[in-house]
């Protein structure tokens, strides 16, 4: 478990394009036949990408978390971007397709991850925060989501956004988690941009075309930078950070949240006039 400390927005300011990446930017989270996690000290969150290949994957906790199983204290978000897979936690076996998501809640204890065939694998992306009581497991299908349709074409920006965990849909402490899928012909999201003072956010971009990127901009409404991503490359979203990105091509990306707020509207909107 790696871990990743963030700098304030004081330090952002003096930071090369190499450095920031290095703070903000995670890589390589899908490595075929292993685990990847990070530690994040933005409220303290862990994130990370599986790939199961020929042999199931074991979730385990770590000293940084002073555990000696990853949801001891904290509730997990597990979202499958890959091909066909199964979650096993605590002898219980939850079968995921693309785009189905699991709730995991605090206690759980032997948590594995296997692919339904080793050459067309699973993908499987963790996010998980600390939690105070137990909500049961739940798995939540794509096909039983009621997407959100919002966007026009004539700003680029049409796509359809996937509530997975979230209030209505099941109870947790704080752990809040969906996707978002762009239309043909569209490459922004979340503009206008705007803030989470009350939460911070991790971004997983994917369904990146190899030939295309997206830029991702992040900082102080008055004093933004930007980021060049490409496909399954992970973005941590500070809550005095701005955070939009606009593609060469459409694509999704998950969104995921912890804070003391989980309503999906609290957002402090920044005009396109103060944008700096």
């Amino acid at each position: 478990m790696e871990i990743r400390r963030p700098a304030d927005p004081i330090r952002t300011q003096t930071l090369n394009t190499e450095t920031l990446r290095s703070h903000f930017m995670i890589d390589a989270l899908f490595v075929p036949g292993e685990i990847k996690l990070y530690y994040v000290d933005i409220d303290r969150a862990v994130c990370g990408g599986a790939v199961p290949t020929d042999e199931p994957l074991s979730v385990e906790g770590h000293e940084i978390i002073h555990a000696e199983t990853l949801c001891q204290n904290r509730e997990l978000g597990i979202l499958n971007i890959g091909a066909n897979g199964t979650v096993s936690a605590d002898g219980e076996n939850y079968e995921m397709g693309n785009g189905d998501c699991l709730y995991l809640g605090r206690g759980t204890g032997t948590i594995t991850l296997s692919s339904a065939s080793a050459d067309t694998p699973a993908e499987f992306y963790l996010l998980c925060y600390p939690a105070r009581v137990t909500f049961p497991n739940k798995l939540l299908r794509k096909s039983e989501a009621t997407p959100v349709h919002l966007g026009e074409s004539n700003t680029a920006n049409v796509r359809t956004i996937y509530k997975m965990i979230h209030p209505g849909n099941l109870e947790t402490c704080q752990l809040v988690m969906g996707y978002t899928e762009l239309a043909p012909g569209s490459v922004w999201n979340t503009m206008p941009t705007h803030l989470h003072e009350r939460r911070s956010e991790i971004y997983l971009y994917y369904n990146v075309p190899e030939d295309a990127t997206v830029m991702h901009f992040m900082g102080e409404p008055d004093n933004t930078r930007h980021m060049v991503l490409r496909n399954k490359q992970a973005i941590l979203s500070p809550a005095w950070s701005i955070h939009s990105g606009c593609g060469t091509a459409p694509y999704s990306f998950v969104w995921g949240m912890g804070g003391e707020n989980q309503e999906f509207d609290d957002m402090d909107w920044v005009p396109m006039s103060e944008l700096r």
